[in-house]
């Protein structure tokens, strides 16, 4: 592939030049990066040894692909900087929740091709889960390059209908931290219960490792799986009836439903 530049080089953007380099899509000298924060440039120069600069129209010019890597609250001023440099044959692939085609391709000019994207953080460990969906101006070949980069860091899939993006931010996008808390809540409940914290951790990690491995292979529903270990008066039994009592589905829902909506103020500007 060509050369690929970052505006923004965050952690996602870090993960998905490692990604890339992993993959083999690109080599180092085929990335740019530029960023407000010297310290970021200095992190992923040393760690994946791209090019470093701070000037944003000047990365444009230079690359045909560019991943706007920056926060939604900042979008705005990144683009009206841009705005100049961004001809037709350039690719802009957004990753800034909650930010829609509409806003992008108008904050570009009006004419710019444009693929929106929804990542999440486990792509820093090549396990990420990334939805895209394509602007007016943007082709199937967009589509098809994006996926690739998306999926040199975990799994990807392309939607038609943008309006599916605000929810699946509110699951995927914002999942992990769900997991993390409740990876916390059970080693927490585990050396509350007299483990120690080591046997504790570890049994965590490889109980939230065994029943994803579960639901992958099997194929069964989490309900059929959750009956196959639920017997009558046994200990998860006991478990699970303090999860419903303090409504524990209930909670998990609202979480997705909450970020859903978050992402759909974000993206009104």
């Amino acid at each position: 592939m060509k050369k690929i530049g970052f505006i923004g080089a965050g952690n996602m953007a870090g993960a998905l030049m490692k990604g890339l380099l992993a993959a083999k899509l690109y080599r180092p000298q085929d990335i740019l990066a530029s960023d407000v924060v010297a310290a970021q440039l200095t992190k992923v120069r040393r760690a994946y040894h791209v090019e470093g600069i701070r000037d944003n129209r000047a990365l444009v010019r230079a690359v045909p692909t560019i991943v706007l890597a920056v926060k939604p609250q900042i979008i705005d001023e990144v683009l009206a900087e841009i705005r100049p440099e961004a001809s037709r044959e350039k690719l802009f692939i957004s990753i800034a929740a909650g930010v829609p085609l509409a806003r992008l391709e108008q904050g570009l000019g009006g004419h710019a091709r444009v693929v929106r994207v929804m990542p999440n953080t486990p792509a820093l460990v090549g396990k990420g889960m990334a939805v895209i969906v394509r602007g007016k101006k943007a082709t199937p070949q967009d589509e098809r390059l994006t996926l690739a980069l998306f999926r040199g860091v975990g799994e990807a899939l392309a939607v038609k209908d943008e309006a599916l993006l605000d929810p699946v931010t509110g699951l995927s996008g914002s999942g992990p931290a769900y997991i993390y808390l409740f990876a916390e809540a059970l080693m927490t409940g585990g050396i509350q219960a007299g483990l120690p914290v080591k046997v504790a951790t570890q049994l965590t990690l490889q109980t939230l490792e065994g029943a994803v491995a579960m639901l992958k292979e099997t194929k069964k529903s989490p309900k059929e799986l959750r009956d196959m270990v639920t017997s009558p008066g046994g200990t998860t039994l006991a478990g699970l009836a303090q999860l419903e009592a303090y409504r524990f589905s209930d909670a998990v829902v609202a979480a997705v439903h909450a970020a859903t909506r978050r992402s759909q103020e974000l993206g009104q500007g």
